[in-house]
């Protein structure tokens, strides 16, 4: 059985200057799965840096505070329990409008990979 706990997890700043964990990734643990799972934080007033994921699907899987998704020329308020879709290849970025951490989960099938993000002009 493989449990993995947000309290033993840890953060780092990623190239979109999200702070994340990355709590499930077959690369990582070994096991058989057709995504990755992270935890991702980004704090009061701050925002990820426009990027995107070629080849992959992501998921945002809102948990805490509120922010405002933006993908391609499109923008949307988020709060929890929102699940947000974010097709390959298009322009993604989020920004934290709230008082309080903006907390979410990201899903990304096929699992994520350093070779498939980049960031946009």
């Amino acid at each position: 059985m493989l449990i993995k706990s947000l309290n033993k997890c840890n953060y780092t700043q990623v190239v979109d200057k999200t702070v994340l964990c990355e709590l499930l990734h077959p690369k990582n643990q070994n096991i058989e799965m057709g995504c990755s799972i992270a935890h991702a934080i980004i704090e009061p007033g701050k925002a990820s840096l426009p990027h995107k994921l070629n080849k992959s699907v992501e998921i945002y899987y809102m948990l805490e505070g509120e922010g405002e998704m933006h993908i391609d020329s499109e923008s949307a308020l988020v709060k929890p329990g929102d699940a947000i879709y974010i097709p390959p290849g298009s322009s993604q970025w989020i920004e934290n409008h709230g008082d309080d951490p903006l907390k979410f989960l990201c899903v990304v099938t096929p699992p994520w990979q350093e070779n498939d993000e980049e960031i946009c002009d």
